[in-house]
């Protein structure tokens, strides 16, 4: 009994141990499962921070709180992490942001703000004129008869002192007769008291002047104090060598005093009045040097001087005139001939200058994208000067050293004016969002070409031809994440409108030109089995911006 007692107590201890034992172990090997499991699985996502909600249509909008536009769609948030470039900085709300991989498919390119002289040539139109100083009227200052012609053509050339033509006047034979008369009472009255002969002196030093006024030639005069005979006819001559540029003068006509009879041009040098356009007039300075050239002598320039500007401006053309002086040797300048005048002008001292093709001008301000660093842009506005051909001076905005962006910033500002629709850039927060959507909606492609434009389906709901806009209903649109709706758009031109009918189904195209602004810019019928568009396909840009309403979802 005692050994049977022994024997179970034995049994006992046995089974209780066995037990212990598996139980141990049973719970080593959970543990170690439930350490490995914990080890494999993701670790929690870490609670985001909320920053803010901004405005689902990609306009300056934000709010601490979620609510909706105007048009009923739920602000997108914005969560701590998404407000940051590629380098991690934080970026301000005046800056574009875009991937390096853009910027290289862009073609961006940059250059340093500098101080440089600017040097610019003033291009304007011309015409030769003959120098005013170098024209001639011969006109008679008696009443008289044109007896015989020398020069009877116009445009015959003629030298200094060459006949031109002969007259008759009764009243320069009269006064050379009164003069001889005189003459012979002075000789007569030799003998006569000194106020007699005095008063004849004057009388016949008068009847000279007389002669003298009307232009007597010295030589006729001699002749005749020399010989005492009156002529009947006297000669008029050239004063100086040119061209007939006018002829009025016909055998055997009656003149009258002062009637111009013939026109004497010296064309040895002549004038260029050249039309400079009212904003380079500031440059053109008295006494800088000109270029000409003439259509008919095209491999030949000509140098000549800037005599005069002129005080006034013409209103329609918004010009001014500016003489220029030129010599004409072999008279190859003809008057009335069209010029082509250059007038290099430029600064006498460095002035800080970024190139043209640097500023976007908006028409109301002057922009210039900043590169702050690798991928970050800052739109500036400046204050411009004095332009120069290839550069513009920058009085404000911009400082020496800085990196302005040459070459493809206006795809810059293209991709940043149309918001949420556009991939890689950061105008504001909640960009990238965005820009990840419009990347994903590429088919077949791991990193999609830069967006300008969006494509939908819809039909029209109504049509304004007046006012040139367009009712429709569309579908959701992932790239600017609308959902579907019913929006009114403007048409970039009437004619896209044409031939459509409300009702209809249709494929359009549409550019955001200005924030809120949604222009159609190509719209068609909708084919009967149409595949679905990518909303990341470029469109051509509308050729003028137009606002958009918005009738409801």
């Amino acid at each position: 009994m005692k050994i049977a007692t022994t024997l179970l107590a034995l049994v006992v201890l046995g089974v209780v141990g066995a037990g212990g034992y598996w139980l141990g172990t049973r719970s080593t090997v959970a543990a170690h499962e439930a350490t490995a499991a914990a080890a494999s699985a993701p670790a929690a996502a870490p609670q985001r921070k909320l920053l803010y909600y901004r405005n689902p249509m990609g306009l300056a909008d934000t709010s601490p709180t979620p609510k909706k536009d105007p048009m009923g769609m739920d602000y997108i948030a914005v969560y701590e992490g998404e407000d940051k470039d590629s380098g991690g900085g934080p970026a301000t709300a005046n800056q574009v942001r875009i991937s390096t991989d853009k910027i290289q498919k862009l073609g961006v390119r940059t250059e340093v703000v500098s101080e440089r002289l600017l040097g610019k040539t003033v291009r304007a139109a011309g015409r030769i004129e003959p120098d005013e100083r170098r024209m001639y009227a011969i006109s008679p200052k008696f009443e008289g008869y044109v007896e015989r012609l020398y020069v009877n053509v116009t445009g015959q050339p003629v030298s200094k002192g060459q006949p031109l033509f002969e007259v008759y006047s009764p009243e320069l034979v009269s006064a050379q007769r009164e003069y001889l008369i005189a003459m012979q009472g002075m000789q007569a009255m030799k003998d006569a008291t000194p106020e007699a002969q005095g008063g004849m002196k004057q009388l016949a030093e008068s009847s000279l002047a007389r002669l003298r006024n009307w232009d007597l030639p010295p030589e006729q005069l001699a002749a005749l104090v020399k010989t005492g005979e009156a002529t009947r006819t006297i000669t008029f001559r050239s004063p100086v060598s040119g061209l007939i540029t006018e002829k009025k003068a016909l055998q055997g006509m009656r003149f009258m005093p002062g009637e111009a009879l013939y026109q004497v041009t010296d064309l040895s040098s002549v004038w260029v009045v050249a039309d400079v356009f009212e904003q380079d007039i500031g440059l053109v300075k008295t006494g800088a040097r000109a270029k000409v050239t003439i259509s008919a002598y095209p491999n030949q320039v000509f140098d000549g001087r800037i005599t005069y500007v002129y005080p006034t401006m013409k209103a329609e053309t918004r010009t001014v005139a500016v003489r220029i002086e030129l010599a004409n040797p072999g008279q190859l300048l003809k008057p009335a001939m069209f010029a082509q005048v250059e007038l290099p002008v430029g600064g006498k001292a460095p002035m800080l200058v970024v190139p043209d093709s640097a500023v976007i001008d908006s028409g109301t301000r002057k922009i210039v994208l900043v590169q702050v660093q690798e991928g970050r842009f800052e739109p500036r506005e400046v204050k411009l000067g004095v332009r120069g051909d290839n550069h513009v001076q920058v009085l404000q905005g911009v400082r020496e050293g800085e990196q302005v962006v040459v070459a493809a910033n206006f795809l810059i500002d293209a991709e940043s004016n149309l918001k949420a629709a556009v991939g890689g850039l950061g105008g504001h927060a909640g960009h990238g969002e965005a820009a990840k959507g419009a990347e994903a909606s590429a088919p077949g492609s791991t990193s999609a070409p830069p967006v300008i434009g969006l494509k939908a389906d819809g039909s029209i709901d109504g049509i304004d031809l007046k006012a040139g806009t367009v009712s429709l209903s569309h579908g959701p649109i992932a790239a600017l994440k609308w959902p579907a709706m019913t929006m009114e758009f403007k048409v970039a031109h009437g004619g896209l409108l044409q031939g459509l009918q409300p009702g209809q189904a249709v494929a359009f195209e549409f550019v955001e030109r200005q924030p809120g602004e949604y222009v159609v810019t190509s719209i068609t019928a909708a084919p009967a089995a149409r595949a679905p568009a990518s909303p990341a396909m470029p469109a051509v840009p509308a050729p003028g911006p137009g606002k958009t309403s918005h009738s409801g979802h």
